[in-house]
C-alpha cells in the first residue's frame, strides 16, 4: 500500500493564526525579529516579555526616513540574515508629518530633513547601529536608540536641535498649543 501524498502547506505545529495571506506587509519580518529577540535575550525556553531588550549594537542600513522619529531599516540579525523593519527612535517625541497645525507639520519636515542630513554622508543606504532594541507599542516596528557609525545618537541630536522633545512613554504634549502657535505667528 502506498503512503498518501500530503498537499503542500505549513509545517505541522504552526498555529493557523500565523498562516494566511491577509497579514499586513512586513509581518513576517516583525515576527522573525521578535523570535530573534526572544532567543537572544531570554533563551528559547523562556516566554518573551514586554520588558526584554536586545542590547546591540545591531548593524543596520537606513532604507528610508519616514519622519523625524521613524526610520525604515534593513538590519543584519544573523549570518546571511537581514530583515527590513520600522524603528521608532526611543526616548523622543518628534512632530508628525500629518500634524494638526501648520507649525507641527513644518517642524516635522525640518526634523525629517535633519535626520536625512545626518545620514547624507553615507553612500547608498546609510549605515547605523541599533541599540537597546525592544518591542514597540504598535505592531510592525520596534523601539531603539539609533546611532550613526561615529556614535551620534540621532534622537538626542533632534532634541538638541529643538526638533524633538524627550519622551518617557506618557501622554505627549501638543506641538500646536496656544503659546507655540502664537510664537510661530510672531516669528513668521
Amino acid at each position: 500500500m502506498r503512503t498518501p501524498v500530503r498537499a503542500p502547506g505549513p509545517p505541522t505545529g504552526v498555529p493557523q493564526a500565523l498562516v494566511g495571506a491577509d497579514r499586513p506587509p512586513g509581518w513576517a519580518n516583525t515576527l522573525m525579529l521578535a523570535v530573534l529577540v526572544t532567543l537572544v535575550v531570554g533563551g528559547a525556553s523562556r516566554a518573551s516579555g514586554a520588558g526584554e531588550r536586545l542590547a546591540g549594537p545591531l548593524p543596520a542600513q537606513v532604507v528610508s526616513v519616514i519622519d523625524g522619529d521613524t526610520l525604515e531599516v534593513r538590519v543584519h540579525i544573523w549570518l546571511g540574515q537581514d530583515i527590513r523593519t520600522r524603528v521608532r527612535l526611543a526616548g523622543i517625541d518628534a512632530p508628525e508629518i500629518k500634524g494638526k497645525c501648520a507649525r507641527e507639520r513644518d517642524l516635522a519636515q525640518r526634523a525629517r530633513a535633519y535626520i536625512l542630513a545626518q545620514l547624507e554622508s553615507a553612500a547608498g543606504a546609510a549605515p547605523v547601529q541599533l541599540r537597546e532594541v525592544r518591542y514597540g507599542k504598535y505592531a510592525g516596528r520596534v523601539l531603539a536608540r539609533v546611532e550613526t557609525l561615529d556614535g551620534m545618537d540621532l534622537g538626542q541630536g533632534l532634541v538638541t536641535a529643538g526638533l524633538a522633545r524627550p519622551y518617557d512613554g506618557r501622554r505627549r504634549s501638543s506641538w500646536c498649543d496656544a503659546a507655540a502657535t502664537a510664537e510661530s505667528a510672531e516669528s513668521g
